[in-house]
């Protein structure tokens, strides 16, 4: 730890770079998993946000259905625990969403 030791040759926090949110917390890029991961967290946000709408019951068991799909190949070729959080929050949705658009009415409209 010689930059907590000696602080005159540490960057003011003008200087230094803003951090960001990535999911590549090995210092890898990892196009392909990222975007199945958030793909999976939106079609989990749409599944469950639809799915407490009992009129757009097939919305929430369309996009659950395929969300799960996603979400679980994202998960089996996710790389980074970032990924695999954001698969497992996307996966639960669409589940949620899958299970209340299928109660309500099922995956056809009417």
């Amino acid at each position: 730890m010689p930059h907590f030791l000696s602080p005159s040759q540490s960057k003011s926090p003008s200087q230094s770079k803003p951090t960001r949110f990535t999911l590549n917390s090995d210092g890898r890029s990892h196009p392909l998993e990222n975007l199945l991961s958030i793909v999976t967290l939106v079609l989990g946000a749409i599944a469950f946000i639809t799915a407490l709408i009992p009129a757009a019951h097939a919305v929430a068991a369309w996009s659950g259905a395929i969300g799960l799909a996603v979400g679980f190949y994202s998960q089996y070729i996710s790389v980074t625990t970032r990924e695999r959080s954001l698969n497992v929050i996307g996966i639960v949705g669409s589940f949620l969403g899958v299970a209340l658009g299928i109660y309500h009415g099922g995956f056809l409209p009417g």
